[in-house]
């Protein structure tokens, strides 16, 4: 079995901004996945993912650290920033540019 703690780590850090999803940000598999990558291409986001639907064992861990249950889950320079809506309102209130420069 993978030690997906370690896995998750570095994945967060080869990119900026690392957003795990259903699908991909070519064919995303739901509408908040949707969604979120369409706000990180507005904001000009560098960012890398991963398809959950892929590895539900690593989307398990990836729940237990972040103490969160939904998906898409987005990381901004290896913080957890949390959801679609989430990210929306940063990018709506221009917090996410600000993130992006730092």
């Amino acid at each position: 079995m993978p030690d997906y703690k370690t896995l998750i780590q570095e994945q967060i850090k080869s990119k900026p901004v690392f957003i795990y999803m259903k699908g991909s940000p070519n064919m995303p598999m739901c509408g908040f996945s949707a969604r979120a990558t369409e706000v990180l291409r507005a904001a000009g986001a560098d960012f890398g993912s991963f398809n959950i639907l892929e590895d539900m064992n690593l989307f398990e861990e990836l729940k237990r650290q972040n103490q969160w249950p939904t998906s898409p889950q987005v990381y901004v320079k290896g913080e957890f920033v949390g959801c679609c809506d989430i990210l929306c309102e940063l990018y709506e209130s221009g917090e996410l540019a600000g993130m992006l420069k730092n």
